[in-house]
C-alpha cells in the first residue's frame, strides 16, 4: 500500500508538473504572439505604408516604458509579459532606430532591441542641397558611398521610370530627415527620396500629374533657383513671379545661386564669399547672366516653400530684388532697372 501510494503520488505530482508546463507554454505562445489587432502609429512608433515599423527607443528609456508604446502602437500583445522577459533578460534594450518587420514575437522584437540590430541611421538632407551634397551625406553617415548614390540618381531605367527628363536625379530627391539601414543599396535609397518628393507635391496640393514631364522639369528646376533665393519664405512667392516677369519678357534671370552651381557643382571649387565678373562671364549653359530661359536642369533640391512659389507665382510688375538685410536675407523689388541702381546706391550709402 506504502509503494503504491508513494507511486500514486509521484505520478500524480508529474501530471501536474506536466499540465502546468503545458499550460505556461500555452500562456507564452498566447502571449507572445502578435496582436490581431492592426498596428497604429503612435509617440515614439511609425507604421510605414509597407507594414513595416520604425521604433525610435530613446536614451535612457527603460524597456517598461518602451513596451507600454508598442503595446498601444499594437506591436506586443502584453505589456505583462514584455515586463516578465525583461526582468529575466540580462541585457538592457539599446537606443536607437528600429525598422522592424511585422508581426513579430515579443521574444523576438525583445532580442532585437537588446543585440541593436536592425537599427536605423538618422540624416538630414537639408533644403537647397545638391546631389553632390545629398551624397556626401550619405556617405558619412554610413548608409552608402557617395560614388554608388552619384551612380543610382544617373541611372537612365531610374530616370525613365520616374519621367526625369535630365540626366541626373537633381531636384527630385526630396530634402527631409530619413531612416536609413547602414549599408543600404543606393537604388533604394535613390527611390525613397523620390518616392517622397511626389508625395509631398501631393501632400502640398500641387497637381504635378497634370503636366507633362517636361512641364515639371521646368517646375522643378524654376523652384530649385527659387530655393537658393530666398532667405525669407514670405519672399520666395515674389521672387517666382519676378523670374517670371523674366522669362515672358524674354530676359536673362541673371541668378546669382546658378553661377554658384557652376563653380561648386560643375568645376569642383570651393562656395564663393563673392562673385566677380569673370565669375558671371562662364562659359557654361547653367550661366543665367549670358543665357536665356531656364537652366538646362535643377540646381539643388528644392523645399515646400520654393516649390509652391514656383507653382504659383505672385502676380506683380517686378523685373528685379537685391538684398537689402544680409542678416535676415530680405529684399528689395523693383520694377525698372533704374530703381533698381538707386537701391543699390542706398544700401551702400546705409553701411558707410
Amino acid at each position: 500500500m506504502k509503494k503504491r501510494n508513494v507511486f500514486s503520488v509521484v505520478a500524480g505530482m508529474l501530471v501536474c508538473g506536466f499540465l502546468l508546463a503545458v499550460s505556461a507554454t500555452i500562456l507564452i505562445m498566447i502571449f507572445n504572439a502578435p496582436p490581431s489587432r492592426t498596428p497604429v502609429d503612435t509617440e515614439g512608433v511609425r507604421i510605414e505604408s509597407d507594414g513595416r515599423a520604425v521604433i525610435d527607443i530613446q536614451d535612457g528609456e527603460s524597456s517598461i516604458a518602451a513596451g507600454r508604446r508598442l503595446f498601444e502602437a499594437g506591436i506586443i500583445n502584453s505589456v505583462l509579459f514584455w515586463n516578465i522577459l525583461s526582468r529575466f533578460e540580462r541585457e538592457y534594450i539599446k537606443a536607437g532606430v528600429y525598422q522592424i518587420d511585422l508581426p513579430v514575437s515579443q521574444i523576438a522584437l525583445h532580442k532585437i532591441l537588446q543585440k541593436g540590430r536592425q537599427k536605423l541611421l538618422r540624416l538630414m538632407v537639408p533644403e537647397g542641397a545638391t546631389l553632390r551634397k545629398t551624397a556626401a551625406i550619405l556617405e558619412e553617415e554610413g548608409v552608402c558611398t557617395a560614388v554608388d548614390f552619384l551612380r543610382a540618381a544617373s541611372s537612365r531605367a531610374l530616370l525613365d521610370e520616374y519621367h526625369v527628363p535630365g540626366e541626373t536625379m537633381e531636384g527630385y530627391l526630396y530634402p527631409d530627415t530619413y531612416l536609413f539601414q547602414a549599408n543600404y543599396p543606393a537604388e533604394r535609397a535613390v527611390r525613397k527620396m523620390a518616392d517622397t518628393f511626389f508625395s509631398r507635391l501631393d501632400e502640398l496640393g500641387l497637381d504635378a500629374y497634370s503636366l507633362t514631364p517636361g512641364e515639371l522639369y521646368e517646375k522643378v528646376t524654376l523652384a530649385s533657383i527659387i530655393e537658393r533665393e530666398y532667405r525669407v519664405a514670405e519672399e520666395a512667392a515674389v521672387i517666382a513671379g519676378v523670374f517670371k516677369n523674366r522669362l515672358e519678357s524674354g530676359m536673362r534671370l541673371e541668378s546669382c545661386a546658378t553661377i554658384e552651381y557652376i563653380i561648386t557643382e560643375i568645376q569642383g571649387k570651393p562656395h564663393p564669399r563673392r562673385l566677380f565678373n569673370r565669375d558671371v562671364q562662364i562659359q557654361n549653359p547653367y550661366n543665367t547672366y549670358i543665357r536665356s530661359g531656364l537652366p538646362p536642369g535643377p540646381i539643388a533640391a528644392p523645399g515646400a516653400v520654393a516649390l509652391k512659389a514656383a507653382f504659383a507665382p505672385e502676380d506683380n510688375d517686378f523685373l528685379f530684388f537685391r538684398v537689402v538685410d544680409p542678416a535676415s536675407g530680405t529684399h528689395y523689388f523693383s520694377k525698372t532697372f533704374d530703381e533698381h541702381i538707386e537701391a543699390g546706391e542706398l544700401l551702400v550709402k546705409g553701411n558707410r
